[in-house]
This record gives structure tokens, sequence and C-alpha cells, in this order.
């Protein structure tokens, strides 16, 4: 299936795998979230960082790596406190999974990680090599859910109740 295809059934989207990535709940000394604007969504869409793990990359690196990424913060600005104790999937809209990844994927399978920002916010730099964000905060936990858009909005109550105590 390509991008040029119409749009799958359900029947054959259900037969696609999910894409392995990783999620960040980068967290600050107030206990606040770091969330970016999608610069690739029309709408509102606040997401905390997350990616695609490579080939025979281990989890925990990739997120790291996801990190540095889309935020400019380096390993050495984070500890790692927690991870989620399995994955978490979701699906993607049917309108939306010929458009992602070359229609190889029915939607995401991520691990989530719990760091702890140990720098400075001008230690933060969303203009990295490609973008994702175009704007960034610290935000409440509780506003989490509400900001993300509604097909991940499971994935962030699941990464919530697992890692919110831990803030």
């Amino acid at each position: 299936m390509t991008a040029n295809d119409t749009v799958p059934s359900a029947e054959q989207i259900a037969l696609l795998p999910y894409r392995p990535c990783v999620g960040v709940m980068l967290v600050n000394a107030e206990g606040r979230v770091f969330v970016g604007q999608r610069r690739d969504w029309p709408e509102p869409a606040w997401q905390m960082p997350q990616g695609g793990i490579d080939e025979g990359e281990p989890a925990r690196e990739a997120a790291l790596r996801e990190l540095e990424e889309e935020t400019g913060v380096s390993r050495d600005l984070v500890r790692i406190e927690h991870e989620t104790a399995g994955w978490i999937p979701y699906d993607l809209p049917l309108e939306i999974v010929n458009k992602r990844w070359k229609g190889r994927f029915r939607g995401q399978e991520q691990k989530w990680f719990l760091m702890r920002f140990l720098g400075t916010d001008d230690q933060v730099n969303i203009e990295t090599a490609e973008p994702e964000f175009s704007v960034w905060r610290w935000a409440d936990p509780k506003d989490l859910v509400p900001g993300i858009v509604p097909f991940k909005r499971e994935v962030y109550a699941r990464v919530l109740d697992e890692l919110g105590d831990l803030i």
C-alpha cells in the first residue's frame, strides 16, 4: 500500500503491524511536563517527544536519541527514572494510515520513559535539524490528555496512570 492508494479498509489495516516507537515524558524540577506543538498538524496538537526505534536499537537508546533530535536536550541533561512496564499501542484513524509511514503500519506500539530534566530552559532547542515542534512549553500533567490529538488520548491516559505518580 502506498500513499497514492485509496483509503484501506478496516480489515486491511488490521493486518498491518505496529511501528515500534518510544515516548519521553520529560519532567522539570517543578513537576511540569515538556510538550511541543506539532508543526505538521493543522489544529492545536501538543505532544511529548516520541519517535521510531531504528533496527537493532535498544528502546532506551532510541528514547535518548529522539529526545535530543526533537528538543536539543542531550543525554547528560536528563536522568531516566522509570519506564512503562509494557508497550502501549494505538491505531491511526483510517484516513491517516496510508499518509503516515507509506501505509506500512496501522499505528504505533510505544515504550515510554520518564526522564527528569536536569538542565535549564535555555538548553532546550526545538530548532533542530528536522524540527518537529513550532513552540514548546512546560505543562501541568492534568493538561496532557486534553491537549493531544484524539486518537492518542488513551495512550497519554495510560502513560499518566503508570508514570504520573512518579512525577
